[in-house]
């Protein structure tokens, strides 16, 4: 191997490290701070540019879903004073009977899936559902670990899911397959596999982290009787959120809408909740106050991530990956597609399809490759690169989760990428 090629590999030490760090229980502010500097040097960046590079970073979309979560934060105090979470879980432990572990998983991953999959964000989804899953998972004994792999899991699949998702909007555009076609033969087997895997591995979570990562339990709750306010609050709260995922849909609004959502929940909910305008402002800035931490994470993974890819890390992937192309026909094309957006190219979801698509449409045509195997690999390309790699998704779903366990999320990520990689190239053999 040539020399820039060994200099572009050494770029991906910061993330090797990362894991390392992470698998060994170092706090995950500490081991992100330790790898941006690393990033930095191989990258050769100048105090300038390091510089820089954290001020941008407060303007990126990690930056958004930092500052959405520390509201969703908020939103929880507030409905906490106003008793609107207490009525909540009342209601739905001791009228629908969600009263066991399993049960409260099973509930989660059904919001996750709806609300993420019609909103089309994993963080406007998450942030939304947050505080009102939450105490239902203190309720029943559910772990932040546990919690924060669901969001992550169920949240990746229903952005396949959903059909006015950008995910799912692109790759129809990008390869002409039919939307049925597609949850039939691509999204809905990949949904399936990775929703099973999780399963299997938050039982083992559950069982490893619900002494060491429990919820603080709600007081009293068995003896908690709503009072006329609280069920007022609570009835409007679940009314306006309503008609604010209606809305949401319907104009496609983007991620940011949720700050408008966040806020305005907290504002009416706490004015109905017979609250003060001060009191409601001190408990959102509370709730604020307690993810701090997370979004000076959030702040230094964008630079991390940038710096990798300034270093050359994952050009020099893509370099490794490239020649397998040459051998093997039609299914090694399409599993080399699959494996270099997994493990090349880091981006937003819709770039990378483009950039994927756009890069083996040449070898596409000529070996006359099926575009249901191609869609396939497009769709893994994109999970498995948010399951291996502490980006946006992943570090989101800890925050909304409350949690900060990313050795739980990494360890059911490489799991799943395991299982989608393997239907991948068994899917690519016969159908490619």
């Amino acid at each position: 191997m040539d020399h820039e090629l060994w200099w572009g590999l050494l770029g991906l030490a910061p993330l090797l490290v990362y894991v390392v760090l992470v698998f060994r229980d170092v706090e995950i502010l500490s081991a992100t701070a330790i790898c941006v500097i690393l990033g930095a040097l191989l990258s050769q960046q100048t105090l300038t540019t390091f510089a820089a590079a954290l001020a941008s970073s407060m303007g990126s979309f990690l930056a958004l879903v930092g500052l959405i979560i520390m509201l969703g934060r908020g939103l929880g105090e507030v409905l906490s004073a106003t008793k609107v979470s207490h009525t909540i879980v009342h209601s739905i432990i001791f009228s629908v009977g969600v009263d066991t572990e399993k049960k409260a998983m099973l509930g989660i991953m059904l919001a996750c899936l709806t609300i993420v999959g019609l909103l089309g964000t994993m963080a406007g989804g998450n942030a939304v559902i947050a505080p009102i899953v939450l105490p239902i998972a203190a309720a029943v004994g559910l772990s932040r670990s546990t919690v924060a792999v669901i969001f992550q899991a169920v949240g990746e699949e229903a952005l396949i899911l959903g059909p006015f998702t950008p995910p799912v909007i692109t790759l129809l555009g990008l390869t002409k397959i039919g939307y049925g076609q597609m949850l039939l033969c691509v999204s809905g087997p990949v949904a399936l596999i990775t929703i099973a895997a999780t399963w299997v591995m938050i039982q083992r979570i559950q069982k490893r982290t619900k002494d060491t990562g429990a919820y603080q339990q709600p007081e009293d709750l068995e003896r908690f009787e709503p009072a006329p306010i609280n069920r007022r609050a609570t009835a409007v709260f679940v009314g306006c959120f309503l008609l604010a995922v209606i809305y949401g849909i319907a104009v496609k609004a983007p991620t940011s809408f949720v700050i408008v959502i966040m806020l305005g929940l907290s504002l009416i909910t706490g004015f109905v909740g017979g609250l003060k305008l001060d009191e409601i402002l001190k408990l959102i800035i509370k709730g604020m106050a307690g993810n701090v931490g997370l979004f000076l994470l959030f702040l230094l993974l964008d630079p991390f991530i940038l710096f990798v890819q300034q270093a050359g890390g994952f050009v020099a992937l893509a370099k490794l990956i490239k020649p397998m192309m040459e051998f093997g026909g039609k299914p090694v094309i399409v599993i080399s597609g699959g494996l270099l957006g997994a493990f090349g190219i880091s981006g937003a979801t819709v770039a990378t399809l483009k950039l994927l698509h756009e890069m083996f449409n040449p070898l596409l045509a000529r070996y006359g490759v099926s575009m249901l195997a191609w869609s396939l690999a497009l769709v893994v390309a994109t999970r498995v690169n948010n399951f291996v790699f502490p980006g946006a998704n992943m570090v989101s779903s800890l925050g909304f989760a409350e949690s900060d366990d990313l050795k739980s999320m990494i360890g059911n990520g490489w799991v799943v990428a395991g299982c989608q990689l393997t239907f991948l190239t068994i899917f690519s053999i016969f159908f490619a």
